[in-house]
């Protein structure tokens, strides 16, 4: 798909999530998304798990990983409940709004499949399903409540604004899987994030030199009265509440975005408080920039390394009526 305009205006849209509540958060986010296109913004970008809002308590709760801890197994059960599915209707405003305004929104929520919880990445483009990508490897505690995507997920969205992509998380640390897709050849790449801490910076701007793309390192802002607030409205849950109340008192999470450009330069950079951060992409640079590196193309080297990539989808259970043949 061609670029529609060579200038694109990005946004990040840094906001407070609604923790645990993806009906009431995914009618908030299509508010900030209405916002942010009245910016002038066609790829717009939410930080990791906005619907829902992260797991800080894996970060800040103590004894939460102790076997049978009924305040995290309350937690788990109402992310199950409340987690987004297969053509979830929840999201067809999301979509709307894309399909109106040409736009590019990508966000993250927790992806109920079957039993199992996902961390995904969606972005959504106009008059076109949603990519869908599930973050590979939870990242240390994470592990208690995510699954691991699959090769199947591993994808880029070809849209007006040119070729979107996005990882989640320490994703960006997963030499094998950014060149995966730096061959994909993106334009755009979205990076999730919690907070968009020094070290998260760095590789998201790493990121962008090495693929020579601009990127969007997205970061959110979250308080431990949102996460109290946010239970309220998904089901008050004792056990769950008891858990919380032992999180720090004030900000957990804050901020701190950015948009980088393909030779790692910094357009713009966000806060620790809510706001829309906002720049002007010349895809053009894109191209310039090459001429430097690509380290999919002079500066690789097939006949030394090579990389096979499995974009099976791996459901564990197979059944074939006519067996394994």
């Amino acid at each position: 798909m061609a670029v529609s305009s060579p200038i694109v205006q990005a946004a990040i849209v840094q906001a407070r999530p609604v923790p645990l509540d993806i009906d009431v958060g995914a009618r908030a986010a299509v508010g900030h998304i209405e916002a942010a296109l009245d910016t002038g913004a066609r790829v717009i970008a939410f930080g990791e798990t906005f619907l829902g809002g992260y797991p800080i308590w894996l970060d800040e709760a103590p004894g939460v990983a102790l076997w049978d801890h009924p305040g995290a197994k309350a937690l788990h059960a109402i992310l199950l409940r409340q987690a987004i599915v297969a053509d979830d209707k929840r999201l067809a405003p999301i979509q709307a709004l894309c399909d109106k305004a040409g736009a590019v929104v990508s966000i993250g929520a927790h992806e109920r499949v079957r039993n199992s919880l996902y961390n995904t990445l969606f972005i959504f483009s106009a008059h076109a399903p949603p990519l869908v990508h599930r973050k590979l490897v939870p990242t240390h505690g994470e592990r208690l409540i995510w699954a691991r995507g699959d090769g199947s997920t591993l994808g880029v969205a070809e849209t007006a604004v040119g070729r979107v992509g996005g990882l989640i998380c320490w994703e960006h640390w997963m030499p094998l899987a950014r060149a995966a897709m730096h061959h994909q050849t993106e334009t755009i790449h979205i990076a999730q994030w919690p907070t968009v801490r020094e070290t998260y910076l760095m590789a998201s701007r790493h990121y962008a030199f090495e693929g020579r793309c601009f990127v969007l390192a997205a970061g959110t802002v979250l308080w431990r009265d949102d996460l109290l607030a946010g239970l309220e409205s998904a089901g008050h849950d004792a056990a769950a509440r008891e858990l919380l109340a032992t999180l720090p008192a004030g900000q957990l999470q804050a901020g701190a975005s950015a948009i980088i450009g393909p030779d790692a330069t910094l357009l713009a950079n966000a806060g620790a408080g809510e706001e829309v951060l906002t720049a002007r992409l010349d895809i053009a640079r894109v191209h310039e920039e090459l001429a430097a590196l690509d380290t999919d193309g002079h500066y690789a080297r097939p006949d030394v390394f090579e990389l096979h990539v499995d974009t099976r989808p791996r459901e564990g259970v197979n059944f074939r009526p006519d067996g394994f043949k």
